[in-house]
């Protein structure tokens, strides 16, 4: 028998703590049978076609099994067969344990019989039907008859001989008290007899017998658990295809109460119940979750299962409950409930492995990366990066594809020129692999068809047009759930289980991006159709007219969205206003948003006239269990939909998640790396309990602001390992500024001299901040970016600084999820207490990166995409629950009073992307979410500006700031200059260059409570670490963190390769001041003198706006809605003389992107929507 692994308590290899591990096993070879039986009997016990088929077989090589022990039965047992048998089974690196009575065992060999009885009977009559043939009197050609063979010694061999049950039976009647070793032998002798032949082990009966499936040694779901056949009635009747399998009891009405057979696969994430134990597909399926901390009688945490007291005592049941599901199952004895029950909570709850228990932060996934796991992630900057490495994933894929996002077209070019890579749009890349078999699977966001334009339903219909492997379900069903208000924003793509991207882009129109950001594309090579795109665009007459008939429909749907009951006035003013509304969108053109999808070549705005607006991003690849972590949330939420969607579709199956703990033997591994590990709850501390951040409403309560703990990060959890900057030999993927191909998901060859001196950090040296960026002065690892070199210099390596290096790191899956959006009994807003604990924890610094998800409520602009921008609330803010602001106040007050240095950097768009201009009649949403940004950030008494002016003063400037990205260009050669924002969607925290926050969630309620819209994102803390600087000071700074850093600022302040050293420490006055505030400064006093573009200091009214709009329209003919155009020339006053400058000259002294934003734009203005306007009878918490 070849080498295996066995299954032994300690640690795993992919979580952390305590669970079970696997081991190499020294193998023994099996007792050998009669000679010549291996293959004699391998046509005994096979199905009746003949010997087992390939597909329908369990086990491909023999199983071993011991006996262990020999014991008596409890006194109240009342078998006549008094034995029971402890027997250890090893299959591979599986090994389990069963306790089997001596009646078991004879009634394995009494179904063994009756199979070899059955199947004789068979072999008789194909014996007659040959015999007839041969006479001629059959249909066929005679057939000739192998004299040769010997049917006899055939025959000999095809039997477990009774005589061989016989020393079995024996002792198990005997009365005796104390056991021999005979009944020990004896019954290792029987099972010999039927675990020493391939076929006769894949019968049902022996498989049965073993408690084995299809589903147990497949090494993605983990160790081999509890199995057995058990009752449950909430299932659709089950098409059995032998009726011969069927209970006898079943035809008597008595017992027709639609209770079924069913075979129970646990696993340690998840109960299957499958048809049989040879089916693949699941019936149903429970994935275990996150359980009430109370069951609300103070009894202490709800169990995941439970015994059920019947009162019919001969009816032995349980149930297992998780989520918003309980389902009831019903086993043969008591004995065996307490066993089940025993099992599944021992497997949904044992941490740190267990689903149902809650990790860091309340999330549902455990910290990753605490061994040598195989977590690594690699983050891409703006689409190009990121697009080109999910296409490469989706052609490498072996076997499923999963896709999620909020907005998905299927005509999306994921290369560029779209021209030359017409094989790389997204429905031609699903095409191929779905014709290879690979099986695709697509959750698409189901909007409010009225209010958001996004057409879910055509790009579903696309989709499912493509191939029948390409399945597609949209959530959710807004009338039966009530759910109108929240979105699922979740951005991901899923390879094979092994790879995953997560992060801001969604795969649809207008994502793709370079580090560039041109605003423009005449003739059309980048952006085709309707990719070239803008949502920010001038309303029609027609939409602003109808503005004042909205409000009235506003009002009745408020009154909807919020009651339990629906009036029937709500319901006859939503219909009868449903058909004016879809006249308006049909007849009505726009700049911004195109009336159809559907033909995504025909452009939707003037290329010669405006601009597109350039969209930056972050986006980030997992492999490992962070990956698994990921696709167990997408298996969560495509059940879900499922069973509310299409319960009853066979197309679309219940999809099963995988375990993280990969098995070392199908890694190609001879035995398990032993790793120290620390659990997690050693290693972290929870966030302070202040009265900012509690809570005294129930859990229950919704939105729930925190759960009752919150982790902090794992600070020790950096752990010692300093490496250079080099990665794992083949795992890493370089960083560098020099242009090239993208190939982001390769494997790579091993880099060298990434450090000049690499021992340096250990001497402690004191560098001046004056001093650490000039040339000449010795620095640490300030060279990095230029001195990477690679071994084989064939590779192509991205050298644009949009691909990162793909390093092992410490990985935590977070997200905001509810019982509306996944399903699940808890609340969970991990990434809110992500964000705060992290900015609570930070030592130096905090670099924010955040937007607004796109979203529409159906009684506002129901032709708006909605953008929820940074808004966040202080202690005592009545309306804005989430207090990630909070947590920046103290962070800040507290490096205030210890007189420490504390930068905190927030990047954000400079306007809402939505349509109309901040002054339109009919662009109240845009004035609304400009009230509560600002409402955050600098305006009113909960303000966060406010409150520290009124104790830091000036100095606050020190210590935090706010900024936005603006590109500029011509919009084709010879035509106009034109000047757009850059769209800020990227949604990413960075503290001291050692730890990452990438998602999809923004900084706002909507987005981190976890009641409203659904979210996901990942904590990447460093465990590879380059020598830097903070503050003047050696750092070690993560690689994966301070890459991403550079990579940033490098765009944003359009630094060439050999000034990145001067900004790696992020903190002091040369870098804060001289070099980050000074560029913002300058850049927008350039886009200011050549285009007076909105959003400005300058502008306090919607007068002045306007005033300023009628003059550059009057001047230029022709300006966009956010006075984006440049004149011809630019006039000055030059010792008294009028000088005509080109505005390109004036533009070149802009560096990179980043402008300072507008404080002080409007601040004369209240832009709180007014009654005659549909945004009035929103309610505030929809913000």
């Amino acid at each position: 028998m070849a080498s295996s692994e066995q299954l032994v308590g300690g640690g795993s290899v992919g979580g952390g703590g305590g669970g079970p591990r696997y081991v190499k096993m020294q193998s023994e070879p099996s007792t050998p049978l009669q000679p010549q039986s291996s293959s004699i009997i391998s046509s005994f016990f096979s199905f009746r076609q003949g010997p087992t088929p390939e597909s329908c077989r369990i086990f491909d090589e023999l199983p071993k099994g011991t006996i262990v022990s020999v014991s008596r039965p409890d006194l109240s047992d009342i078998s006549p067969v008094q034995l029971s048998y402890t027997i250890e089974v090893q299959y591979k690196q599986f090994k389990w344990t069963l306790l089997k009575k001596a009646a078991q065992v004879f009634y394995l060999h009494f179904a063994l019989k009756k199979r070899l009885f059955i199947e004789e009977i068979q072999e008789k009559q194909e014996q007659v039907k040959e015999w007839l043939q041969n006479l001629g009197i059959g249909e066929h050609t005679p057939m000739v008859h192998d004299d040769d063979d010997d049917e006899t010694v055939i025959f000999l061999f095809r039997d477990v001989p009774s005589s061989a049950a016989l020393p079995v039976i024996r002792p198990a009647l005997g009365k005796q008290h104390s056991m021999s070793d005979d009944a020990k032998v004896a019954m290792q002798q029987y099972l010999n007899h039927f675990l020493g032949n391939m076929d006769i082990v894949n019968s049902r009966e022996v498989c049965k017998f073993l408690e084995v499936s299809k589903l147990s040694f497949l090494p993605e779901y983990g160790p081999k658990l509890k199995e057995e056949y058990v009752m449950v009635k909430h299932l659709p009747q089950i098409v059995k295809n032998d009726d011969s399998r069927k209970c006898v009891c079943c035809w008597f009405s008595c017992c027709n109460d639609n209770w079924q057979k069913v075979w129970a696969v646990l696993k340690p994430g998840f109960l299957a119940l499958l048809a049989d134990p040879f089916a693949t597909k699941p019936l149903d399926i429970i994935v275990f979750d996150v359980l009430p901390a109370s069951d609300g009688s103070g009894e202490g945490r709800v169990s995941l299962a439970s015994e059920i007291k019947e009162r019919n005592p001969l009816r032995h049941s349980f149930k297992v409950t998780c989520g918003n599901r309980s389902i009831d199952l019903r086993s043969k004895s008591g004995a065996r409930v307490k066993d089940w029950v025993a099992a599944v909570n021992d497997a949904g709850l044992r941490p740190p492995e267990g689903w149902c228990h809650p990790h860091r932060f309340g999330s549902f996934a455990p910290p990753r990366g605490l061994s040598e796991d195989g977590s690594q992630a690699q983050w891409f900057v703006d689409g190009r990066a990121a697009f080109d490495a999910i296409a490469s994933s989706i052609e490498d894929a072996k076997s499923e594809i999963f896709i999620c996002g909020w907005w998905l077209c299927p005509e999306l070019y994921l290369r560029r020129p779209f021209s030359d890579n017409a094989s790389s749009r997204l429905d031609s890349l699903l095409e191929i692999k779905a014709k290879q078999g690979i099986q695709i699977y697509i959750l698409l966001y189901k909007e409010v068809a009225l209010a958001l334009k996004i057409n879910s339903v055509y790009s579903k219909r696309k989709l499912l047009s493509i191939h029948e492997n390409v399945r597609v379900l949209r959530s959710p069903d807004h009338f039966s759930t009530g759910v109108y208000l929240w979105s699922h924003h979740e951005k991901l793509v899923i390879v094979d289980h092994q790879v995953c991207f997560i992060g801001g882009l969604d795969l649809c129109f207008g994502r793709y991006d370079t580090c560039e950001h041109r605003v423009g594309d005449c003739p059309p090579q980048e952006w085709p159709g309707k990719d070239y795109y803008n949502p920010r665009g001038n309303l029609t007459t027609m939409q602003q007219s109808a503005k004042p008939v909205f409000a009235m429909l506003s009002a009745c749907l408020v009154m909807r969205c919020s009651c339990k009951r629906i009036t029937k006035f709500c319901v006859e003013a939503e219909f009868a206003f449903a058909g004016f509304m879809k006249l308006i969108f049909s007849s009505s053109s726009r700049e911004s948003e195109p009336n159809s999808w559907e033909d995504m070549m025909k452009d939707e705005l003037d290329r010669r006239k405006y601009p597109r607006m350039p969209w930056h991003d972050v986006h980030c690849a997992l492999w490992g269990p962070p990956c698994r972590d990921v696709a167990r949330h997408f298996v969560q939420r495509w059940n879900f939909a499922k069973r509310n969607k299409a319960p009853y579709e066979e197309a679309i199956p219940l999809l099963m998640p995988q375990q993280h703990m990969v098995i070392p033997h199908y890694m190609g591994q001879n035995k398990e790396k032993e790793v120290e590990r620390k659990g997690v709850e050693d290693n972290v501390k929870g966030i302070e309990r202040q009265d900012s951040f509690s809570s005294s409403s129930s859990l229950q309560d919704i939105p729930l602001l925190f759960p009752q703990e919150a982790d902090g990060p794992d600070g020790s959890g950096l752990g010692p390992k300093i490496n250079r900057l080099d990665s794992t030999p083949g795992r890493s993927h370089p960083h560098a500024f020099r242009k090239s191909k993208i190939e982001p998901v390769v494997p790579d060859m091993p880099m060298t001299s990434f450090v000049d001196d690499h021992d340096s950090f250990n001497h402690h040296v004191k560098v001046s901040p004056d001093l650490a960026a000039q040339p000449g002065t010795k620095t640490y690892d300030l060279d990095w970016w230029e001195t990477q070199e690679r071994v084989d210099q064939n590779v192509s390596v991205d050298e644009s600084g949009q691909v990162g290096p793909r390093v092992s790191c410490h990985c935590q899956v977070i997200r905001s999820v509810s019982q509306w959006s996944a399903g699940t009994s808890q609340i969970e807003e991990s990434i809110h207490c992500a964000y705060c604990s992290l900015i609570e924890k930070a030592e130096n610094f905090v670099y924010i990166e955040s937007e607004a998800i796109h979203f529409a409520w159906l009684f506002l602009h129901c032709w708006v995409s909605q953008n929820q921008f940074f808004i966040s609330g202080l202690s005592g803010d009545d309306i804005i629950q989430n207090r990630v602001l909070e947590a920046l106040y103290r962070r800040i007050m507290r490096a205030f009073n210890d007189k420490k240095c504390f930068r905190v950097i927030i990047v954000i768009p400079l306007l809402p992307g939505f349509q109309g201009g901040v002054d339109d009649g009919g662009a109240a949403s845009v004035r609304a979410i400009m009230h509560w940004q600002y409402r955050t950030i600098c305006r009113g008494q909960n303000s966060l500006l406010h409150n520290l002016y009124d104790l830091l003063g000036p100095e606050t400037h020190d210590y935090i700031s706010f900024y936005g990205l603006r590109a500029h260009g011509q919009l084709f050669n010879g035509g106009p200059v034109v000047t757009s924002q850059v769209y800020v969607h990227s949604k990413i925290m960075i503290v001291d260059d050692r730890a990452t926050l990438i998602g999809s969630a923004n900084i706002n309620d909507r987005s981190l409570l976890g009641s409203r819209d659904s979210e996901i994102g990942v904590l990447i803390e460093d465990k590879e670490f380059v020598d830097s600087l903070m503050g003047g000071k050696p750092w070690k700074a993560g690689k994966f963190t301070l890459s991403l850093r550079l990579s940033l600022w490098s765009e944003h302040l359009g630094l060439h390769a050999k000034e990145i050293p001067k900004v790696m420490d992020p903190v002091i006055d040369s870098t804060y001041k001289d070099r980050w505030m000074s560029t913002a400064k300058t850049n927008t006093m350039i886009y200011q003198d050549v285009f007076s573009c909105v959003p400005n200091d300058l502008i306090h009214t919607r007068a002045a706006l306007r005033q300023s709009t009628v003059f550059w329209k009057d001047r230029l003919g022709h300006t966009t809605i956010d006075l984006g155009i440049a004149p011809q020339k630019l006039e000055s006053y030059q010792n008294g003389d009028i000088k005509n400058t080109d505005p390109l000259e004036r533009l070149q002294s802009v560096r990179g992107h980043l402008v300072s934003f507008p404080l002080d734009f409007m601040s004369k203005e209240d832009l709180r929507p007014v009654f005659n306007e549909s945004e009035y009878y929103a309610s505030q918490v929809f913000y």
